[in-house]
């Protein structure tokens, strides 16, 4: 086929000439052709892996070369002679003469290139080939990929490298594949193959690290094994690549939403992925919504008025935003929505100003950028972004006056506290002797100077506003760093938060979205607006704005509300805490947007059932003491209370543990710098504790040290009234530790750990989250295995074991499809027991694995009934409770009978006729009563003589599956016998429990195996007639097999469950092409 032109370094390596002329040449790989045997094809195997991929499927090829030159383009490849001779002949009769025209070889070379690029096209064109990014070579390396590993094409690759892999001592050169859900390694050296198949699910840690031998590796661990890769031509890349994958594996794990978000993973590519892993930054960057895609970003300079300067830096557009931030970060940063937008021009260009570029908004300001390396394209892009722009919504109100109460809000006004505090010092005043009025008007006159500061500084803010702009589209420099660091002024708290969080721009494109929710959710009860409930008294009690029913009822209605919006993650402990302190400070829906940033943008994952965002950055904050506090380090592991302190301190934003005043500057500057503000923090008040703690003797003293410090922490220049604090850990009546001032603390939070970045930060948390999901899913797998075994005969280590295949099973459907939705089998809120669950066809790819029935054409069947018996609730889905059954004699005899014991559909009707009653009667509740009837059901089949009786159809369906699971047993014709013995006694019950003489003419079992005779294919006869009135109870049956030591023998055998998860493991290692299930496979080397 013709290729693209592409650049071949060494033409005579590993190739053999066939034909040649003056242009063209065409080559054979060496050892195709000769059986590709001897060492010629040993060598030439070797190479293809470590320096070709692709060689293998292509063998025969045609270089373009000019006469005078030394380099050479590939422009064809075949995979056999006659494919590539006709190529080859083509090119001698309708280019050669063309060729020889021309004089300049620069134009030989643009013109061969262009007719290949031509004849591609037209192919193309004629035969309906879509466009596709992929280049030929990658394509040969993913049909590679599959045939090597066994993968559908379900399983995309993303990309693919060279390196070596380190088995032992010896590294294997080789080629390194990352797909959607798969690490995977191959490597063929002289004769010899390694493969290496990893799931990123099942990785522990990924770091890339450097030793004196190897500068450069990438350590991919798993709970069993950990491997080493090494001489990449990028290593950066191909780590990033694989950080970006393994992460997608573990938000899948975590949210039930995971399969839902990336169910386009399949499509997708490296550059999808990159430009995911861009927008996902510019989002954090900026604080921007989550579904906000960055479209491109370019060098560019930015005039600044407020020092008249043109700074250098970066412009990012995307659907819905202009952004720029400087190359010096804390220098200048800017947010353009483009609902703001009114004008977007091309100013003249000069040798000063080139390329310039205005753009004007609403509020009146005009933001002028110069440098731009294609203005024409750019203005285009924004021009089309803005006829996209639906949502026109902005505020009504400035954001000044957007603490202003109204008559139909709620809203607190954070005025009301100093007028009320003034009265009751006035009032009080008129009742006491001379010496305590003096001392109260002491206090007043303290409380003055407190307001004459907060003026100057809500008056150093105007300031700021008029000459850096005021509102979204604010120039943010490190003057308003400063400011913030300063203390925000109460009136201003509540728009200021709304700006630095970006949770302005939602409000902004989603009017009524509140006011939607908080009408749906009124009258709804669930498990989240009992725990709301539970918790609303709780919320800041000793705050006066909570003591009343209007205060509890704008809390309630922003809990449900977001309850509503986000199920998963519902109502979590501590939102409550942060909730009313937002309420504070801003309306019912702008707290509400507050919360949504917080819980959904800036701390991530917090505040669900596992609070796994709190563990991830728990781990965080340990590698960072580790580094910056190193001798506390050692010494609060040992006491076990950085873990203790972290999670009370990031869920509330320290405000659970510092007294109110001082912890709302805390969530000042945490809306103005993000989750890095907490950390600094968090290491000063260690920091500023190192010889106490280092003292501490127990968890207890340490907490106690650490509580009566931030106990301490407070706020003078306040204009809140004192609120009553008393930190819970503060149990002692030890002298109180001395002021420490909330500015102070932060500001010297800032001077020593100030370096700790977001980039270093989100790093640090991938790694910290691989280790937290990891460990939850252990403790799951715990979990379950603690809870069934003692309701059956396995082992622990055996319950694990099968856990993991069940698991594995679950995640490959989930990958590659299945005959229902993944997330519906998979669903982390639910108990530990229900979380994974397969359907039918998974289970019939386990059972053929793993029991010891699954044998001959009876298989698949029986299968089918044992998910239809274990599928209790009849949902088609089991989980691995109900997967784990018994395995002694009485309990497989019962298993066997009960198998047969009530014919399929007769089994689903009732389900299906109880489903309906029950929709019809309470929609929402029919899983409830599916339960109780699934809970009767069982009770009443727990005891043996309650079990249903067993008639003739059902009889003959049994004696076919004893049949076939006999099969190729080393006493298979003993069993054959004792079975018919069985049956013929079993029969004759079966007719002396009806009181007539047995008609043996119509059923009869002959004494021999089904190979022995010309019966059917399970050794009965066809019937001519079923009694409906004969039949036999589970007694019998078992009493009759108990008669036969064949059989008892047979039943009674232990199944070697070891074994069996063992050639289960080889078997999906290498046997189904639809499942990949092993966590690790183990490197497999063949002479």
């Amino acid at each position: 086929m013709w290729v693209s032109p592409e650049d071949v370094l060494l033409a005579g390596a590993l190739w053999v000439t066939e034909r040649a002329n003056p242009y063209f040449i065409l080559q054979k790989r060496k050892g195709h052709g000769d059986g590709g045997g001897g060492l010629a094809g040993l060598l030439v195997g070797t190479l293809d892996v470590v320096l070709d991929s692709s060689a293998r499927m292509a063998p025969y090829r045609i270089l373009y070369q000019t006469p005078d030159s030394l380099g050479y383009w590939i422009i064809a490849h075949g995979t056999s002679r006659k494919e590539i001779t006709e190529h080859w002949e083509w090119l001698e009769h309708n280019l050669l003469q063309t060729l020889s025209i021309f004089e300049n070889e620069n134009d030989i070379t643009t013109f061969v290139k262009g007719k290949v690029q031509g004849i591609i096209a037209e192919y193309n064109k004629n035969h309906d080939v879509k466009e596709d990014d992929d280049t030929d070579k990658f394509k040969e390396a993913s049909a590679k990929f599959r045939k090597l590993f066994g993968m559908p094409d379900e399983e995309k690759l993303v990309n693919y490298y060279s390196c070596s892999f380190w088995k032992g001592k010896v590294p294997r050169q080789g080629w390194l594949y990352l797909s959607i859900n798969h690490l995977c390694f191959y490597s063929y050296l002289l004769g010899k193959e390694a493969k290496l198949v990893v799931r990123w699910a099942d990785i522990t840690q990924l770091e890339k690290s450097a030793t004196l031998l190897l500068p450069d590796v990438i350590k991919v661990s798993t709970r069993s094994s950990e491997h080493l890769f090494s001489v990449f031509l990028n290593i950066n890349e191909t780590f990033k690549l694989a950080e970006q994958l393994a992460n997608i594996a573990m938000r899948q794990l975590l949210d039930n939403k995971g399969f839902e978000q990336d169910r386009s993973l399949p499509k997708l590519k490296k550059k999808d992925l990159d430009a995911r892993a861009k927008s996902e930054r510019y989002r954090a960057l900026f604080r921007l919504p989550k579904d906000e895609k960055l479209d491109g970003h370019t060098d560019c300079t930015l005039w600044t008025p407020f020092n008249k300067m043109h700074i250098l830096g970066q412009m990012f557009v995307s659907t819905n935003y202009i952004c720029f931030m400087s190359k010096e970060e804390s220098l200048c940063s800017l947010i353009i929505p483009l609902r703001e937008v009114t004008i977007v021009e091309k100013a003249d260009s000069s040798n000063v100003l080139p390329s310039p570029l205005s753009i004007s908004t609403k509020n009146r300001m005009t933001f002028l950028f110069a440098n731009l390396k294609d203005r024409d394209f750019l203005v285009q892009r924004i021009s089309d972004f803005l006829q996209q722009t639906t949502s026109k919504i902005h505020l009504e109100k400035e954001l000044t006056s957007s603490l202003n109460s109204s008559d139909d809000e709620v809203q607190l006004n954070s005025k009301l506290p100093f007028l009320h505090y003034f009265h009751i010092l006035t009032e009080s005043a008129s009742k006491t002797c001379c010496l305590c009025f003096l001392m109260l008007i002491f206090d007043l006159f303290q409380l003055l100077l407190t307001q004459a500061k907060e003026f100057l500084n809500e008056q150093a803010w105007k300031s700021h506003f008029t000459e850096y702009g005021q509102g979204v589209c604010m120039y943010r420099t490190e003057k308003t760093k400063e400011l913030v660091l300063k203390g925000i002024p109460e009136n201003m708290r509540g728009e200021l938060w709304l700006l630095f969080s970006g949770a302005i721009n939602e409000m902004a494109t989603h009017p009524g979205y509140y006011e939607d929710l908080v009408e749906k959710s009124m009258g709804k009860y669930n498990l989240a607006t009992e725990e709301i409930e539970r918790d609303l008294h709780r919320s800041l009690p000793e705050h006066p704005a909570f003591q009343n029913e209007m205060g509890i009822a704008a809390l309630r209605r922003v809990l449900t509300a977001y309850a509503f919006r986000n199920p998963n993650i519902g109502y979590c402990q501590a939102m409550n805490i942060v909730t009313s302190v937002l309420l504070l400070y801003a309306k019912e829906e702008e707290a509400f947007w507050l919360l949504v940033a917080l819980c959904e943008r800036m701390l991530p994952d917090y505040y669900n059932t596992r609070v796994v965002g709190a563990l991830v950055d728990q781990g965080v904050f340990e590698e960072l003491a580790r580094e910056h506090v190193p001798q506390l380090y050692d010494c609060m592991q040992d006491l076990g209370v950085i873990s203790t302190i972290s999670l009370s301190w990031f869920l509330t934003l320290f405000l659970s543990v510092m007294p109110f005043e001082s912890a709302v500057v805390v969530v000042d500057c945490f809306f103005y710098d993000g989750i890095k503000v907490i950390f600094q923090l968090a290491l000063s008040v260690l920091h500023a504790n190192i010889d106490q703690l280092l003292d501490c003797k127990d968890d207890g003293e340490a907490m106690t040290v650490l509580g009566r410090y931030l106990d301490s922490v407070t706020n003078k220049d306040s204009t809140l009234p004192p609120i009553p604090h008393l930190h819970s850990l503060l149990t002692d009546n030890g002298e109180p530790h001395p002021e420490v001032d909330i500015f102070k603390l932060v500001r010297n939070s800032y001077e020593k750990f100030g370096l700790i970045r977001a980039d270093v930060i989100e790093q640090m948390r991938f790694k910290q989250r691989l280790r937290v999901i990891q460990t939850i899913e252990d403790t799951t797998k715990r979990n379950v295995v603690r809870t069934i075994v003692t309701e059956t005969a396995f082992s622990i280590d055996e319950l694990e074991e099968l856990y993991v295949l069940f698991k594995a099973e679950h995640l490959t459907s989930c990958y590659w499809g299945g005959s229902s939705n993944p997330t519906e089998r998979h669903d982390p809120s639910l108990p530990y027991l229900e979380q994974y669950r397969i359907d039918m066809e998974q289970f019939k790819g386990l059972f053929t694995l793993l029991f010891p029935w699954a044998n001959g054409a009876h298989s698949d069947p029986l299968a089918v009934r044992f998910f239809r018996l274990l599928d209790h609730n009849g949902d088609g889905l089991i989980n691995f409770r109900e997967c784990a059954v018994p395995w002694d004699l009485t309990e497989k005899l019962k298993l066997l009978y009960k198998l047969h014991v009530l014919p399929v559909k007769e089994r689903f009707l009732k389900v299906f006729l109880l489903f309906s009653l029950v929709k019809k009667l309470n929609p929402p509740d029919y899983r409830h009563y599916l339960k109780l009837w699934n809970q009767e059901s069982r009770s009443k089949l727990e005891n043996p003589k309650d079990l249903p009786k067993l008639n003739q159809s059902q009889f003959i369906e049994l004696c076919k599956t004893l049949y076939s699971m006999f099969s190729e047993d080393l006493a298979e014709q003993e069993l054959y016998h004792a079975t018919a013995t069985v049956t013929s006694l079993l029969l004759e019950m079966g007719e002396v429990g009806r009181g007539e003489t047995p008609p043996m003419q119509d059923i009869k079992l002959e004494d021999s195996s089904p190979k022995d005779n010309g019966t059917s294919s399970s050794g009965l006869p066809h019937s001519t007639s079923i009694d409906k009135d004969w039949a036999i109870t589970f007694e019998q049956f078992l009493a009759s097999v108990l008669t036969e030591q064949a059989l008892v023998q047979y039943f009674e055998k232990p199944v070697e469950v070891a074994a069996r998860i063992i050639n289960a493991k080889n078997v999906q290692k290498v046997g189904r092409a639809n499942s990949l299930s092993t966590s690790d496979y183990e490197i497999s080397l063949s002479g």
